[in-house]
């Protein structure tokens, strides 16, 4: 068994380090105050190459391992992990569809989007159908060579900068989820119209909502065929949930570090508050926990990069990053007493931020319902059961 990067891989990770701590870290909460989402930083991590990296290279991308992809999405994320729930947890998840999509998809949406030139959303959930995403109200109906869709989604990640979104409407209503259809939508087009939201974090990746109102689009906007577009949207989700707990990891490992440099230098009682076991092991704990969950999160994208299922691991770690990570960011904050609760350091924004971790992609409960299907049999899932 191996515990470490390749040669290559950590090479790739110290030039990403380096790019984070001089490109990313000093801005995050000045774009978190700003509300505005850094664009020129999504065009560098773009020429980089590092936007949907796992892509084969004779589609456009590197042709990297999701080992290596998950690593470079970790070192973004301790400098700023809400910028990368939108460049490579919704660039995954949009970049692994896009390469289904035909010669004219690739050339005006996927290629733009490596390159870092065009900002993406993938709109599935709605207002009511998050979890239950096969009972989403959208609708496309094909009308000579166009589509005409209508509906609203909701809560999108970088929904009110994104260029295009990756949209999941119904083409055949009685079909459940064999009758979920995927199209590209431009934002600009006619008939398409955006809602801000004003939420607690990630605030300079806005979410929102997109209402499509007979919108018409090229009939070869389809991805893939009819009917194939609930397959397509769930298979990322093994891979981008696991993004999200590392996503979530990074701050918080980030958090500790800088909490064990404090209070090294901080005393009280004339030592060290270091010294102190009620400072040091809740620090000790905390480190434990997150190393543990980084090491499953690895073992699940190399699950994956040997064509195993990587999906319970991804319904353990989704619940267990982003509530392990919460708790050891407002440890820290507190440790870091009154100075702490300030936002003159970053811990309230880390916390902030990594919260909407444990809602994206499902939430902490459809997370463990993901890991009792692999655990116990989809036979022995609430629905499954009831039906029977």
């Amino acid at each position: 068994m191996h515990f470490e990067f390749n040669e290559e891989q950590l090479a790739l990770r110290d030039m990403v380090r380096k790019f984070t701590e001089k490109e990313v870290a000093p801005y995050y909460t000045k774009w978190d105050r700003e509300k505005k989402y850094p664009k020129h930083i999504n065009k560098k991590i773009g020429e980089l190459g590092l936007i949907g990296m796992a892509i084969p290279p004779e589609k456009g991308g590197m042709g990297a391992s999701h080992v290596t992809e998950g690593m470079v999405c970790e070192e973004v994320s301790r400098g700023d992990c809400s910028l990368t729930m939108s460049t490579f947890v919704v660039g995954h998840l949009d970049a692994e569809i896009l390469a289904h999509g035909n010669d004219k998809i690739r050339k005006e949406f996927l290629e733009p989007f490596l390159a870092g030139d065009q900002i993406p959303a993938f709109a599935i959930t709605e207002p009511g159908s998050g979890t239950d995403a096969v009972a989403m109200k959208a609708s496309a109906v094909k009308k000579g060579a166009k589509y005409i869709l209508n509906g609203e989604k909701a809560g999108i990640t970088a929904m009110m900068d994104a260029d295009f979104a990756i949209v999941f409407a119904k083409t055949d209503p009685a079909a459940g989820a064999r009758g979920v259809s995927c199209f590209v939508v431009p934002t600009k087009y006619p008939g398409v119209e955006l809602q801000s939201y004003e939420d607690m974090g990630v605030r300079s990746v806005a979410r929102g909502s997109i209402f499509m109102d007979d919108v018409e689009i090229p009939a070869d906007y389809l991805i893939g065929k009819e009917g194939t577009g609930f397959v397509m949207g769930m298979q990322g989700f093994d891979i981008s949930r696991i993004l999200l707990a590392l996503e979530a990891i990074a701050p918080a490992m980030v958090s500790l570090e800088e909490t064990v440099e404090y209070t090294k230098q901080r005393n009280a009682f004339g030592r060290p508050i270091a010294t102190f076991e009620g400072v040091s092991f809740p620090i000790v704990e905390h480190i434990s926990m997150l190393e543990a969950v980084r090491l499953l999160c690895y073992q699940g994208l190399w699950l994956r990069d040997q064509g195993r299922s990587s999906s319970k691991v991804a319904g353990m770690v989704k619940w267990m990053a982003p509530r392990f990570a919460t708790n050891a960011i407002r440890d820290c904050l507190v440790l870091h007493g009154h100075p702490g609760y300030t936002n003159e350091f970053p811990f309230e924004q880390r916390l902030r931020d990594v919260l909407a971790i444990e809602i994206a992609d499902g939430t902490s409960q459809v997370s463990k319902l993901v890991a009792q299907r692999e655990i116990f049999g989809r036979d022995y899932l609430p629905y499954n059961y009831r039906n029977k």
